[in-house]
């Protein structure tokens, strides 16, 4: 456990509906009279919803992929000190639509072999890993025409194509297999109400009780 609380996050390529899923626990929890956070990344504190929009728009190469990572990295440092820490301090459950596995996905991994130095800030800044960590697995063809059916101003990563997303899909498979004891993996197909089925019946035993 993180403090007294529970922290939650969901990972997944981008269309996978781990943001959608996120939603519908935090709603099922709070029915519970359970207090939750409900959080994203990059994001979640004043100062990182403004690296969120430097980090998310524009074209594809606007950032070298070392000065990203910094982005990311400080933007999940303040995460982490304004909402988190204090969230699961009060005893709360926090759940993250994305955290750190993102990162060492999307910066360590599709942008060169930086992975090493996504861990290393990591360790030196930020510290801290998820008790449970929900990957939405989803078909990369899939997740791709949704994500780009949202036509936002956030489609940055999603620029970089299929290939991309079904990199991010071995990667993720990749990092459950590495950090067995927090991840657990949903299939994503079906209705949003029967994956969220799924993600109840997976976390049943990790929710405190009461």
């Amino acid at each position: 456990m993180s403090g007294r609380g529970l922290f939650v996050t969901f990972e997944g390529i981008d269309g996978s509906g781990k943001s959608t899923q996120a939603r519908m626990l935090a709603e099922a929890l709070r029915a519970e009279g359970r207090d939750v956070v409900l959080t994203r990344e990059p994001g979640g504190s004043p100062g990182a919803e403004e690296i969120r929009a430097l980090v998310l728009e524009g074209a594809t190469d606007r950032w070298s992929p070392e000065s990203e990572i910094l982005l990311f990295t400080a933007a999940r440092r303040d995460h982490m000190e304004r909402t988190i820490r204090p969230a699961l301090a009060a005893g709360k459950v926090v759940i993250s639509d994305r955290f750190a596995d993102s990162t060492r996905m999307y910066q360590g991994l599709s942008r060169g072999d930086l992975r090493g130095l996504v861990d290393t800030l990591h360790d030196l800044m930020i510290g801290l890993e998820p008790d449970v960590t929900v990957l939405i697995d989803m078909d990369p063809a899939t997740g791709l025409s949704r994500a780009l059916s949202r036509q936002t101003a956030e489609e940055r990563f999603e620029g970089f194509g299929a290939d991309l997303q079904a990199r991010m899909r071995a990667g993720f498979l990749a990092l459950a297999q590495e950090f067995p004891d927090r991840f657990v993996t949903i299939p994503g197909a079906g209705t949003p109400e029967t994956v969220a089925t799924r993600v109840r019946d997976a976390l049943a035993g990790a929710l405190p009780h009461g």
